[in-house]
Formats: C-alpha cells, sequence, structure tokens
C-alpha cells in the first residue's frame, strides 16, 4: 500500500555554491555519497539531485528538513545508474520501502519518492 509521496525541485545553481563548502557536504551527504559525488566531478546537477531526494523521502513520509539529519537518508546508486535509498534513525523505524527517481536539466534537478508500506 502506498503510504506516502513525496516530490521536490532545486536550482543547481543553489547548491553548486553549497558544495563548495565543506561544512555543508559533511551535513548532509554521507560518506558513500560523497564518495559518488567526486567520482562525477563533484557535479552539481548530481548533488542536486540527491539533495532533492533526500527532501522528497521526508515529504512521503511527513517530517521535516530539522526532524531527521538529512544523513539518515543516504542516496545510492545500482551499477547501471539507477538510484535506490537506504534510510535510518526515524525513518527507518517506519519500515516499508521506498521508490526514486531523479531527473535533472542544466538548470533544476528534481526527484519523486514514492514510499510504500504494509498495512
Amino acid at each position: 500500500m502506498i503510504a506516502g509521496i513525496g516530490i521536490d525541485s532545486l536550482e543547481i545553481a543553489r547548491v553548486e555554491k553549497a558544495i563548495a563548502r565543506e561544512a555543508f557536504l559533511k551535513r548532509v551527504f554521507t560518506e558513500n555519497e560523497r564518495a559518488y559525488l567526486e567520482e562525477k566531478g563533484m557535479a552539481a546537477q548530481s548533488a542536486a539531485g540527491i539533495f532533492c531526494a533526500k527532501e522528497a523521502v521526508l515529504k512521503a513520509v511527513g517530517l521535516g528538513i530539522t526532524d531527521v539529519p538529512l544523513k539518515d537518508i543516504e542516496v545510492l546508486h545500482e551499477k547501471s545508474g539507477a538510484p535506490y535509498l537506504k534510510v535510518y534513525g526515524k525513518i527507518g523505524e517506519k519500515g516499508g520501502r521506498f521508490f526514486l527517481s531523479i531527473t535533472h536539466t542544466r538548470e533544476y534537478a528534481s526527484a519523486f519518492t514514492v514510499w510504500e508500506r504494509e498495512e
């Protein structure tokens, strides 16, 4: 059963400035996510997509950005490039599974997630 859906969009230019700050990277992205971003040459599009995915998850479960550390939501990628989620803490305790889609243009990134749980 679908328990929640979430969507988020962001101007990539905003993230481009933010990822220049080490404090932002450490607060928002897990070690695995930072490694992925380094692999991508710290591409702002990729960072923005991951950030949007985290926001979309929060919306799907009905929590705000101040309720959960953003690193409790981890965006990983299959060998094919398809993104998937691992969640920890409060969100992980809620159970269920998430489906994720991320997209971007030169100017905007967006993510959509569906949260599924058994009744």
